[in-house]
């Protein structure tokens, strides 16, 4: 496995339905191809082919005084490569 190198991160709390806002923000960048992630005058654009990998994750984590549920989307592509991926389904 290569070299990981984090071009952007965030973590903030919001309200579910911010939260649902900025997934369809994301969503609709994602279906145009480029996503323009910006923050303190930094700005990391991305370029988004035709075909991805998604990953989603439901996860439980049970602590010593509290449990946390965790819904991960992870979207993946290779970089100047074939992106050929199977459809993913959400009921």
């Amino acid at each position: 496995m290569g070299k990981e190198q984090i071009l952007f991160k965030s973590e903030e709390k919001m309200s579910a339905q911010e939260a649902a806002k900025l997934l369809r923000t994301i969503a609709d960048k994602i279906d145009k191809g480029k996503v323009v992630l910006a923050r303190g005058g930094k700005e990391t654009i991305l370029k988004i082919p035709g075909m991805v990998e998604v990953e989603i994750k439901a996860e439980t984590e049970t602590g010593r005084k509290k449990t946390t549920k965790k819904l991960e989307i992870e979207i993946e592509w290779r970089v100047g490569g074939d992106n050929k991926a199977a459809p993913v389904t959400i009921k």
